[in-house]
C-alpha cells in the first residue's frame, strides 16, 4: 500500500513513503520548510488496495457491501443477499431494528413510519447487513398497508436465508389517530434459545 501527502485543498505534495512530525500542525516555520502554506492541515492518504479481509469465506459473491450505488426504486428490485453463517451449530438470536422504516399508504400517498424489529435464528445463512439496508429504504417510495408492509419484509428474509426461525414486530406510529402494530413468526422458536422482548411499549399520546 503507497502513501501520498496532500492539503487541505486536495492538492497532491508528494508521493512514495512519506514521514511527518505530529509536531508540525500548527508550526508554520516547519509548514513552509515542507513547502506547505500556513495554517493549513495534513491528510494522511492511502491508496486503495485489495481487501485483505475478503478471502474464501464466501463474501467474494457480495455485489452490494463496500460498493457505491443507487439504491434499489421498489423492494421487488431489491437484492437481499447472504453470507455464510460462522457459527451454524450455535443455536442463538440475531436482532436488526429499523426505528426510522418509512412508506407511503397505498391510497392516499401519505408517508407512513414504523419502527421495525426483526429478530431471526440463524441457519447456514446471514443476511448481509448493507443489502437489507437497502432493500427497507426501498419501501420510501412503496405504497403498502402496514400489515402487508411488515410481513413483506419478513417473507424477504426468510426467502432469502431459510433461517431456523424469525419474527418480525412492525409499531407503526399513528396517522389517522390509530397506532398499528403487526407481529408476524415463522412458528415456535426452537427449544433452548434466548428470546429477549423486544423493548418497545405501547405507544402512548401524553396522556
Amino acid at each position: 500500500m503507497s502513501s501520498f501527502l496532500v492539503n487541505f485543498d486536495g492538492a497532491v505534495l508528494s508521493t512514495g513513503p512519506v514521514s511527518i512530525n505530529c509536531e508540525l500542525r500548527g508550526q508554520d516555520k516547519r509548514r513552509r520548510s515542507a513547502g506547505i502554506p500556513a495554517g493549513r492541515d495534513l491528510i494522511m492518504a492511502k491508496t486503495p488496495t485489495e481487501n485483505p479481509v475478503r478471502d474464501a469465506s464466501g463474501t467474494n459473491d457480495l455485489t452490494q457491501l463496500g460498493q457505491i450505488q443507487a439504491g434499489p426504486a421498489t423492494p421487488e428490485e431489491a437484492v437481499l443477499e447472504t453470507v455464510p453463517n460462522p457459527r451454524p451449530r450455535a443455536l442463538y438470536l440475531a436482532r436488526f431494528v429499523c426505528p426510522e422504516f418509512t412508506s407511503l399508504c397505498p391510497v392516499t400517498a401519505q408517508p407512513d413510519f414504523a419502527h421495525l424489529v426483526i429478530d431471526y435464528a440463524p441457519d447456514e445463512k446471514l443476511v448481509e447487513s448493507k443489502s437489507l439496508k437497502l432493500f427497507l429504504g426501498a419501501f420510501r417510495n412503496h405504497g403498502g398497508f402496514h400489515e402487508d408492509c411488515t410481513v413483506m419484509v419478513a417473507e424477504r428474509i426468510v426467502a432469502a436465508t431459510k433461517p431456523r426461525w424469525l419474527r418480525i414486530g412492525g409499531y407503526w406510529y399513528p396517522r389517522g389517530g390509530i397506532p398499528i402494530d403487526v407481529f408476524w413468526q415463522t412458528g415456535t422458536p426452537p427449544e433452548g434459545l434466548w428470546v429477549p422482548g423486544q423493548g418497545v411499549p405501547p405507544y402512548r399520546g401524553r396522556g
